[in-house]
């Protein structure tokens, strides 16, 4: 390999970018579960409030990058013409599920593994095999019967990109108006709650993640371009990436590690750096072997899940919505859903109380 060739400084772009994902992350403990858990159960949207901060600006950062010539998104997985939707609900309700029943996501885990948990070890492991026995395993041909055979075509559209979608079912020009328009949208939501407008360091935080994403567009198209073997346009996910740094780590593949095995190490070190930095790093087990149960089951649902839909909270939560993609808003809301039925089942003890005339009692 040619020493010019921009495959070797990939890899460590994204240890950069994942150093400050992990560091924002671990310091202002950015967390999708956590966002959830205080709004169902402490009407406190800040978290929620943080974690759409950060989709809106890789929204309007990657846009305006794509528009500038900078990023070439519609190269993304995510704008392929083929889409599942039963991957994306179906997908979706496994990630958010699994995801209440170990406490995190990947992305949430690979923060705490930076902090002392074993027990992000643990669903790391799993999560990156189970990944990959969905994605090219024993479990490919299920996901290929339920996901793959059942797409939509979106190919007359170009994409299923939002934008190109409306745009070819009115037959106007909305390149530009669907961004600013989704953009202002979810600023105003934002911005609405006066008391948010107050919490700079959440506002810094949200913004920092968002622009990280976006680095990601940035460097991988630039590598895509200047170097002499295929590049994948990525951004930022958890799932895959995790079985394919465990692959990296026990076999020879022969191949640099990519972009996003670099973020995947970087949010490591950077989440690592901020358990110093704040002191509150501390090696942390499963206290018996049910919950050591939990964390498998958990961690093989968001494995699963993950590839069906494929993204996770980051990767369909923040990365998707940049480029505006119509899985983005239903993976994310299956992602919420199967988190409500699992938190329900842990805090309550049922599910009942979120189905309409079961939570009642007799009269």
């Amino acid at each position: 390999m040619n020493a010019t060739d921009p495959s070797l400084l990939l890899p460590l772009l994204g240890v950069a970018a994942g150093t400050v994902l992990g560091y924002v992350a671990r310091v202002n403990r950015f967390c999708t579960l956590s966002a959830f858990e205080r709004l169902w159960y402490a009407g406190d949207s800040r978290g929620l409030r943080t974690w759409i901060l950060a989709a809106t600006i890789a929204l309007i950062a990657s846009q305006s990058a794509a528009a500038l010539g900078l990023a070439d998104l519609s190269l993304s997985f995510y704008l392929q013409p083929d889409f599942g939707l039963t991957g994306a609900v179906l997908g979706g309700v496994m990630f958010g599920l699994g995801m209440a029943l170990v406490g995190t996501c990947g992305f949430g885990a690979i923060v705490r593994l930076g902090g002392g948990s074993l027990r992000a070890a643990v669903v790391l492991i799993v999560l990156g095999l189970t990944a990959l026995a969905a994605q090219r395993g024993l479990l490919a041909p299920l996901r290929i019967l339920l996901v793959d055979d059942l797409a939509l075509d979106f190919s007359a559209a170009g994409s299923q990109s939002i934008t190109q979608l409306l745009s070819h079912l009115t037959g106007a020009d909305l390149s530009l108006a669907v961004p600013v328009l989704a953009s202002l949208g979810l600023l105003g939501w934002i911005f609405s709650d006066r008391a948010y407008r107050r919490e700079g360091a959440l506002i810094v935080s949200g913004s920092l993640v968002g622009l990280c994403i976006t680095f990601g567009w940035l460097a991988t198209t630039w590598a895509s371009r200047n170097a002499f073997d295929p590049i994948q346009i990525e951004a930022a996910s958890f799932v895959v990436p995790v079985g394919d740094t465990i692959l990296q780590l026990v076999t020879y593949t022969g191949t640099l590690p990519d972009y996003g095995v670099g973020l995947l190490i970087g949010t490591f070190l950077g989440a690592a750096l901020g358990a110093w930095r704040k002191r509150d790093g501390r090696w942390e087990a499963c206290d018996d072997a049910r919950e050591l149960g939990r964390h498998f089951i958990g961690a093989s649902l968001m494995g699963v899940g993950g590839v069906f839909a494929m993204g996770c909270t980051v990767g369909q939560g923040i990365t998707a919505v940049s480029t505006l993609a119509i899985s983005a808003p239903i993976v994310f809301v299956s992602i919420a859903f199967g988190a409500r039925i699992g938190l329900a089942w842990l805090i309550e003890g049922s599910i009942r109380p979120l189905v309409p005339g079961l939570g009642r009692p007799a009269p």
